[in-house]
C-alpha cells in the first residue's frame, strides 16, 4: 500500500487509557503509513514499567519528552531524562520504567512491519504494541 502524507495536530489521535494516569495517543498508524511506521505518545505515571519483552518484526525508538525513564536494553541499564533517545533493535529484549518522582511522557516509534503493531495493543496495558 502506498502511503499518503499526513499531519497529526496536537490534541489529535486515538487515545487509549490503561492503569490510572497511564495513556497513549496514537499519532501515526501502520495503515496510514503503508505499514512502514507506527508512533504514539505515552503518559507514564511514576513507578510504571513495561514487561521485559522483544519485538519479532520491528525496531523501536523511544524519545523522552519529560520525566525520568530508565531503559533496560539487553543487559544494559541506562537512565534517560528529557531529550534522551533509546533504540531497541528487533529481537533484543528490553523494558522501561518511570524511575522519576513525577509523571513522564515519551514518544515511541516502531519501524518496518512493526508499523502494523497498532492492531495488537495489549488490553491490560502491561505491554503496549508488542509483537508476539
Amino acid at each position: 500500500m502506498r502511503a499518503q502524507g499526513i499531519v497529526v495536530q496536537p490534541g489529535q489521535g486515538l487515545v487509549s487509557s490503561f492503569t490510572p494516569g497511564r495513556s497513549i495517543v496514537l499519532k501515526l498508524l501502520g495503515g496510514e503509513t503503508g505499514d512502514s511506521i507506527m508512533m504514539f505518545e505515552e503518559t507514564i505515571p511514576a513507578g510504571t514499567k513495561s514487561t521485559f519483552h522483544l519485538h519479532h518484526d520491528s525496531d523501536e525508538v523511544a524519545y523522552v519528552l519529560s520525566g525520568e525513564i530508565t531503559f533496560k536494553i539487553g543487559d544494559k541499564i541506562t537512565v534517560g531524562g528529557p531529550g534522551a533517545c533509546a533504540f531497541m533493535p528487533c529481537g533484543v529484549p528490553h523494558a522501561w520504567k518511570n524511575t522519576g518522582a513525577e509523571r513522564g511522557r515519551a514518544v515511541s516509534l516502531y519501524s518496518g512491519p512493526g508499523g502494523r503493531a497498532d492492531r495488537r495493543a495489549a488490553a491490560d496495558g502491561t505491554q503496549i504494541l508488542v509483537d508476539e
